[in-house]
């Protein structure tokens, strides 16, 4: 076998590693997307109004925004081990609260609060970085993602048979409850048998936590830039809250712009205090990273994974719609799209090692947007089996994308990866949030066609991105110089 080979069957070091990081990710997933699967009995249950059942979609991408952010920060410092397993046990809390939720506004509250176990993913990427070379990088990186990607596929699959083998009204509330539980019991697991790196390997830590560093005053007015859209998309949230269902008065939801206005500035402010040392004297050209290439990924994960979390959140209700299909069909059916993430993510991973990064997410942006564009044109005329072949041909465009992306993220600054990842994972969360709410006033087939226009202004920004080349500079805690290989 070569060495850029991956033994898969094997059980032992940066493998083993790599089997036990996609599960934890699988299960943060299998808990974040229990609700869509059940959507409909859970309505039934509850009584919930369709702009409910939308609201409730919304909030469940949310919280995940300025988790991934704060999740990659604690990652870079107390690293992956600690801060997986820590996540899973306080991620299980919601799942319970949505289980034994009585109403809609409870419900809220739990799927509110369970969008927190979404920031998962951004852990493992550090881990999944630690243990493997750059020449294995891509494909590691997509295994995982893909892998653990697929619970959502699980839920959807799994979650309806569990809720009719409890049977009753209250099915899907053990259904919901018994993902906690495997969340509880999985961050122990996890806490006692991984490390954050291979045995003599270093840590790499920020110099400083509280908000990214970056390594140019032109960086620093950029990332000030990127950090808009995240506040923008919360503040989206609360306009829906309050105009679409009137969970929220006007009131609050006026404090709560105002809240997110001084938030961003306080955030600027911190952004400003990490940085001042570079703005006034910037590091030895070694030591640098263009955070442009942040920046372009941030836009790509926006129209990849953002649209993979709302269209495996809408599917379902899409499928069943417009085909008239029972709810456990159409959810079967609509698990055809996450399903290709066995494959997907991990092909776009290889792809991206073998062949270069740029060209690489080039051609995978543009067949994302040609899948969309075929699935706006998708109505109750086309046969059933030809809607799910192009739903799984598009799905293989966005999720081997999202593994183009994740090949590239690793290799921008080591000691950074953490926050990195999250910010990148964030825009994820923020296209969903932004897909989400145009899903709520227009047509399927408009929410489609919103998609593709945003995955083109995506592959033009991708112009901008350069091919990781050479080697990056990390700083021993001695003060010694560590360079890594990024090719």
């Amino acid at each position: 076998m070569s060495s850029d080979s991956l033994n898969l069957f094997s059980f032992r070091g940066k493998i083993k590693v790599l089997h036990l990081t996609w599960v934890a990710f699988f299960i943060t997933f299998f808990a974040w997307f229990n609700h869509a699967p059940l959507l409909m009995a859970i309505a039934k249950s509850l009584s919930l109004t369709p702009d409910q059942v939308k609201t409730l979609l919304i909030l469940n991408v949310a919280l995940t925004i300025p988790a991934r952010i704060v999740i990659g920060m604690l990652t870079d410092k107390y690293g992956p081990r600690l801060t997986y397993s820590l996540l899973l046990a306080i991620g299980s809390v919601p799942c319970f609260i949505f289980a034994l939720a009585d109403n809609f506004v409870q419900a809220a509250i739990g799927r509110f609060l369970l969008g927190f176990i979404g920031a998962g993913f951004v852990v493992g990427i550090r881990m999944v970085s630690e243990w493997f070379p750059a020449r294995q990088l891509g494909t590691a990186e997509g295994i995982y993602g893909g892998w653990g990607n697929f619970g959502s596929a699980a839920a959807a699959m799994s979650l309806p048979t569990i809720a009719l083998f409890f049977g009753g009204d209250d099915g899907w509330r053990y259904a919901i409850g018994l993902t906690g539980a495997i969340a509880l019991v999985y961050s122990v697991v996890y806490y006692f048998s991984v490390t954050d790196t291979p045995k003599g390997s270093t840590y790499f830590k920020p110099k400083k936590i509280g908000a990214m560093e970056v390594t140019s005053p032109g960086d620093f007015i950029l990332l000030l830039v990127m950090k808009v859209p995240m506040y923008a998309a919360l503040a989206l949230l609360t306009w829906k809250l309050s105009s679409g269902v009137a969970l929220i008065s006007n009131l609050t939801a006026n404090l709560i712009y105002a809240g997110l206005v001084l938030l961003y500035l306080l955030d600027a402010y911190k952004t400003y205090s990490i940085n001042r040392e570079v703005l006034s004297n910037p590091p030895a050209p070694v030591h640098r990273y263009k955070f442009k290439q942040v920046a372009v990924l941030n836009l790509l994960y926006f129209a990849t994974f953002g649209s993979e979390l709302a269209v495996v959140s809408m599917l379902p209700l899409f499928f069943s719609e417009t085909f008239t299909l029972d709810p456990v069909k159409a959810g079967l059916l609509a698990s055809a799209y996450a399903f290709m993430n066995l494959m997907s993510r991990p092909a776009g991973g290889l792809i991206s090692d073998r062949w270069g990064r740029k060209s690489t997410l080039l051609i995978l942006t543009a067949g994302l947007a040609l899948g969309y564009f075929t699935m706006s044109m998708i109505d109750a005329e086309w046969p059933l089996y030809l809607a799910v072949a192009a739903a799984m041909a598009c799905s293989f465009f966005v999720q081997a994308g999202e593994g183009a992306v994740f090949a590239v993220v690793p290799l921008i600054k080591r000691r950074l990866t953490g926050q990195i990842a999250g910010m990148t994972g964030a825009y994820g969360n923020v296209g969903a949030v932004f897909y989400l709410t145009v899903l709520s006033m227009v047509s399927y087939q408009a929410f489609f066609l919103v998609i593709c226009a945003t995955a083109l202004l995506g592959f033009a920004a991708l112009l901008l991105l350069e091919e990781p080349e050479g080697q990056m500079a990390e700083v021993h805690p001695d003060g010694s110089v560590s360079m890594i290989d990024v090719a």
